[in-house]
């Protein structure tokens, strides 16, 4: 597979999307979320086993291999929801198949894999993008507007976290091969949020304490970063009672999202806020952030420039930093 070459999908045809992987996310969020957004089909899927990749409801092909489905010329886009060490090839092989991608984060286990997958997308003239899905949802976008219009002044101190417990024996988390541990699955979150807060500013790691798993992985790293003047702490735990906070500090008032600060689905959410205009409290109804993402990639694959994408320069930004609390913790 090489080289294949297809026109993107006009503005008003819907992309039809293939999945890579059937399992949990894939069945319980991202299927009913294209199968629910306007201006999106699932096209096709694929799975080791067939029948699962039947069980999502393509409207096309249930493949058995994912080469399978990348050589289909009815597929525009391909969602990627493999163990995290095959987002990289997996990613470049959709490229390389005349593909769109939207992956599963982490995007990549290293900054340099980021980067080698925003060069493979620039030459493939496709869009990859990341799919932390808290990104795409109206109180996150509420709160990063707020941010970058001065509201709370420079922002001073940023805290955020994710934590919960119960990883079973055989998940990928506890699997050092398949990038497991908690830093990989939480950190696009927490130290994710870090910087869409301070989206300038070098970033520097202070320090990072870490509990390990027998296997390998770290169950818990707690972070404390400098990101230009500002002061971080991001924390992440898959051994701990569960737990989610954002916490934005600025030199002219403060912020928090209220619980759940990343994953909230399908429920009311609050943003609580003292801005240089006097306190705030907004309420959001429950929303479908997966299918809000669905939506917005879609637009974008369309030619949508108002669409909102993670930029690739900042999934470079975060696992930047990931690698960065990796090395000091190590």
């Amino acid at each position: 597979m090489s080289g294949h070459r297809q026109s993107a999908p006009s503005p008003s045809d819907p992309v039809r999307w293939g999945f890579l992987g059937a399992g949990f996310i894939a069945h319980r969020a991202l299927g009913p979320a294209v199968h629910c957004a306007d201006g999106a089909i699932l096209q096709a899927a694929a799975a080791r086993d067939p029948e699962r990749a039947a069980s999502l409801s393509p409207a096309g092909q249930a493949y058995g291999s994912y080469e399978a489905l990348l050589a289909d010329a009815d597929v525009d886009a391909v969602y990627i929801s493999l163990n995290n060490d095959a987002h990289l090839p997996w990613t470049l092989a959709a490229l390389d198949a005349g593909k769109h991608v939207l992956c599963e984060k982490p995007l990549g286990l290293t900054m340099a894999e980021v980067e080698r997958m925003a060069a493979a997308a620039e030459h493939a003239d496709r869009i990859v993008v990341e799919a932390t899905w808290s990104r795409w949802h109206p109180r996150t976008r509420r709160a990063e507007a707020l941010i970058a219009t001065g509201a709370l002044g420079a922002v001073t101190a940023v805290d955020s976290g994710f934590t919960f417990s119960g990883v079973p024996a055989d998940n990928y988390r506890l699997d050092p091969t398949k990038g497991g541990g908690a830093l990989y699955d939480l950190g696009p979150y927490a130290v994710g949020a870090a910087l869409w807060a301070l989206p300038e500013g070098h970033v520097e790691v202070l320090d990072a304490d870490v509990t390990r798993h027998p296997g390998g992985v770290d169950l818990t790293t707690h972070a404390r970063l400098r990101v230009g003047a500002a002061t971080v702490a991001a924390h992440m735990s898959v051994d701990e009672t569960g737990g989610q906070w954002v916490r934005v500090t600025g030199d002219a008032g403060s912020l928090s999202l209220e619980q759940p600060a990343h994953t909230c689905w399908f429920e009311p959410s609050t943003l609580t806020a003292t801005t240089r205009s006097g306190p705030i409290v907004l309420q959001f109804p429950p929303v479908d952030p997966y299918q809000v993402m669905v939506e917005h990639v879609s637009r974008a694959i369309r030619g949508d420039t108002s669409a909102y994408v993670i930029p690739l320069s900042e999934s470079v930004r975060v696992a930047g930093a990931i690698d960065a609390v990796r090395e000091a913790g190590a």
